[in-house]
């Protein structure tokens, strides 16, 4: 008897440890979408600011400048513009969790959560998610490849993954006030809301629920600008001006590829994997080669964008963005800084993908070290990816463990490691490794050295501003050797 009780406590405990890290779940997702949301607030004030400046010009200065009143006028018909794509993509993307549940957790039960079970910010899940022409992502219980229909169309799965990431909380700091500038968008904003609750009821996904100003929070600052690289990085993976940058970043990789497998068969395509995909150009272009391509991401910024942009654009450059108004800084023009940038530069249901197809979004570490991947990829590219580790080690242990034998990894980017400079957070950890020391640790984990070279190049630059920051990233390739037949434990 004594035993029964045990377990059924036991059993309690599991179920209000559940409850309480869905709750966290929904808080952290709740402050993305804040983010996003507060994006047009956060951009109009920095507007405000350049015409608080402005205004103590003397008049004679005023006067040089008198272009500028109407300067004003289009960068707020730019943010219009970009919230009307960011709210856009909102209203496509499905939460996979009850977005209007309480959510109160108070510093007793957070702290009682074990280390294991913390949340990040950026929380993570699995999902597929491919370039479509219509339908939602569904449910199951695992990632699955996504299957084309005869309107090019594609399905995708959904699977929820927990995170072992701590949640990292900062300064909560007050959004500015729109101006009246902005107030036609959020009306808009307002009336697709009711829209879309009334044609999809009441259910707890809808976005008139998910949506509503009664769910959002005041977000610091550093969140908007998360928002603001994500208008970068679109531009990087799907607009005409990211061209050369992905030439620089992604070609090399292509070419590799193609040169190592050659011979692809429909039947039995080699299946890559690519962790860091952001918004998924990389993984879209390797399947367009036919490959079984992977894309993972574990950033709920970059999710919720290419879920939008693979699974809902109707066609090539359907949507219209202002990536460069967010600074006045080393502009060679004012056309410069507004320049309109199209979007996608290709309809990615039209780009010849396979069926293999499929984005995983969650912890890469988490997701990877699952038994089912053991040995299950022929190759692994990362591309400004393994600098985003606390521990590269154990990146470059699990890039081994899932790679076949005789796998290829492929790999592009610099060492700018993400965690170096925490402060005060004894928790945490950032293993930061010379190049030399990564391929030695590569080495120990059962590489051989293929090819190495320097590649020059830059990561969401603004091709048009004076400033150009530029990476000489480390390019390679490295394949597992095989297990050697004698090799046996003593």
């Amino acid at each position: 008897m004594e035993a029964y009780r045990e377990t059924e406590e036991e059993d309690e405990e599991r179920r209000r440890q559940r409850k309480l890290e869905e709750a966290l779940e929904v808080k952290s997702l709740r402050r993305i979408i804040s983010a996003y949301l507060n994006y047009p607030d956060a951009a109009d004030e920095d507007v405000r600011r350049w015409e608080r400046s402005y205004r103590k010009l003397p008049p004679a200065h005023k006067a040089v400048l008198s272009h500028y009143p109407q300067k004003f006028r289009k960068l707020r018909q730019c943010i219009a513009a970009n919230s009307y794509f960011i709210f856009s993509m909102l209203q496509a993307f499905e939460p996979p969790l009850d977005m209007s549940q309480d959510v109160d957790i108070t510093e007793h039960e957070h702290h009682d959560m074990p280390h294991d079970h913390q949340f990040s910010s950026e929380r993570n899940i699995c999902c597929a998610q491919t370039a479509s022409t219509s339908g939602n992502a569904g449910s199951c219980e695992c990632t699955e490849p996504v299957h084309r229909d005869e309107n090019d169309s594609i399905h995708t799965s959904t699977k929820r993954m927990t995170s072992s990431q701590e949640e990292k909380r900062e300064n909560v700091s007050e959004a500015g006030n729109s101006s009246s500038e902005a107030e036609p968008y959020k009306e808009r904003c307002k009336h697709n809301s009711n829209e879309v609750a009334e044609s999809n009821g009441n259910g707890p996904s809808s976005p008139g629920d998910w949506l509503s100003p009664s769910l959002q929070l005041d977000v610091p600052l550093v969140d908007v600008d998360k928002v603001r690289c994500i208008i970068r990085n679109i531009v990087r993976d799907w607009a005409a001006e990211g061209k050369k940058e992905r030439d620089e970043c992604y070609k090399p990789i292509l070419e590799e590829l193609d040169a190592l497998f050659p011979n692809r068969s429909e039947e039995s395509p080699p299946a890559c994997l690519v962790p860091g995909a952001g918004l998924g150009r990389l993984a879209l272009e390797i399947s367009s080669m036919g490959f079984i391509s992977q894309g993972n991401e574990f950033s709920y910024y970059m999710m919720i964008c290419s879920n939008f942009v693979l699974n809902h654009t109707q066609t090539a450059e359907e949507w219209t963005i202002h990536p460069w108004i967010h600074s006045n800084c080393n502009s060679l023009s004012e056309s410069d800084q507004l320049h309109p940038v199209s979007i996608p530069d290709i309809h990615p249901a039209s780009a010849g993908i396979t069926e293999g197809f499929s984005m995983c979004g969650g912890d890469f570490v988490e997701v990877y070290s699952e038994p089912s991947q053991l040995g299950a990829w022929d190759v692994v590219v990362t591309c400004f990816f393994i600098d985003t580790a606390h521990n590269i080690i154990e990146y470059i242990e699990i890039i081994s463990r899932i790679l076949k034998d005789g796998g290829v990894w492929i790999n592009l980017g610099p060492l700018l490691y993400h965690f170096a400079d925490m402060h005060g957070q004894e928790d945490d950890m950032s293993i930061e490794l010379s190049l030399e020391d990564v391929k030695r640790v590569a080495l120990h984990y059962g590489f051989v050295l293929e090819k190495e070279k320097t590649i020059e190049t830059t990561y969401t630059t603004n091709p048009r501003s004076m400033m150009q920051n530029r990476y000489f990233a480390a390019f390679w390739t490295m394949r597992k050797k095989p297990v050697e037949m004698n090799h046996s434990a003593s």
